[in-house]
């Protein structure tokens, strides 16, 4: 069994399932979490989960499998530096994201991850130079029409959804390009974040506008959310590393519609987001364009399967 892909057997598929719907639970989940402190602006709330996170990928590491591989990585600059531009998009995504939860945006939000699987394959055609299949096309086309009717009813474009999907789909090219695995990659960027997140806080606590410390009790209620924030973050990530070990990329594909679909779930029937006749008509668009590049995944992966061996 490879350190890097274990067997696949049914037991490590069971697993891998198990990881990965846990992982887009919590991810499907998590605007719940971020409402409960919504009185915190994003940008404390990020600068939080910054540093919660690096000090918890420091324990996880330093009692497991080490430092090794993010040393090895962080001593090559090229690859140091492709490290702070994923943190840097990173950041701005966890911003994005937690801005548009806590002022009534949960709906773009998961707009935002619903397009982002038919936005890496536009990109895989603009960076990868990759030849898109027709059904991939259409899909493309019809998320494109989607986003089209969403910016006509809103006289804008979805900013929100656009930047949480293009800061993910570069984050995820960029990872690609690095020897990586989620745990040292996640300790790496945080650790890049880190001065930034701890300057800013030391700045707002000392203007007194932070609101860490100041509730009636020491470490109350809202100070424990703000450090959960770093198990929020790194622990779906973990699972998700699980999963993505151990099960075929067409599996994960499907999986990854769970999060959006629970974040919407979440925003229409929670909080009363509204969802009008244009807006449906929008996400019926992207919801169709995503039936059709899971059709075109599948035909896919049955033809590789049944391809034979060189």
């Amino acid at each position: 069994m490879s350190a890097t892909h274990p067997a696949a057997t049914p037991e490590n598929t069971r697993r891998g399932i198990v990881a990965g719907i846990g992982a887009y639970l919590i991810w499907g989940l998590v605007p719940i979490f971020f409402k409960q402190i919504v009185e915190v602006p994003a940008d404390e709330i990020i600068a939080h989960r910054v540093v919660w996170a690096m000090l918890l990928m420091t324990a996880i590491l330093g009692t497991g499998r080490g430092f090794g591989d993010a040393l090895r990585v962080a001593r090559i600059p090229a690859q140091l530096a492709r490290i702070a531009l994923a943190a840097a998009l990173v950041l701005g995504n966890w911003l994005t994201f937690v801005w548009g939860v806590n002022n009534g945006h949960i709906i773009e939000t998961s707009l935002g991850y619903f397009i982002l699987p038919l936005l890496n394959v536009a990109l895989g055609v603009l960076v990868l130079k990759e030849r898109l299949r027709p059904l991939q096309w259409l899909a493309v086309l019809l998320a494109a029409a989607g986003v089209a009717i969403e910016a006509l009813r809103a006289g804008g474009l979805p900013w929100i959804a656009l930047v949480l999907a293009a800061t993910f789909a570069i984050y995820g090219l960029l990872r690609k390009q690095l020897p990586l695995d989620a745990a040292s990659g996640l300790f790496l960027e945080t650790v890049c974040m880190t001065p930034v997140a701890l300057l800013w806080l030391g700045w707002i606590q000392h203007s007194g506008t932070g609101h860490f410390g100041t509730g009636a009790n020491l470490f109350d209620g809202r100070d424990l959310l703000l450090v959960a924030t770093g198990a929020i973050t790194a622990i779906p990530l973990l699972l998700f590393a699980v999963a993505a070990r151990r099960l075929p990329l067409s599996m994960i594909a499907f999986l990854q519609y769970i999060a959006p679909s629970i974040a919407f779930l979440i925003a229409v029937l929670v909080y009363h987001e509204p969802m009008d006749f244009t807006r449906t008509l929008a996400f019926a668009a992207i919801w169709s364009g995503l039936a059709v590049y899971s059709v075109d995944l599948l035909k896919f992966t049955a033809a590789k399967a049944d391809a034979p061996l060189p």
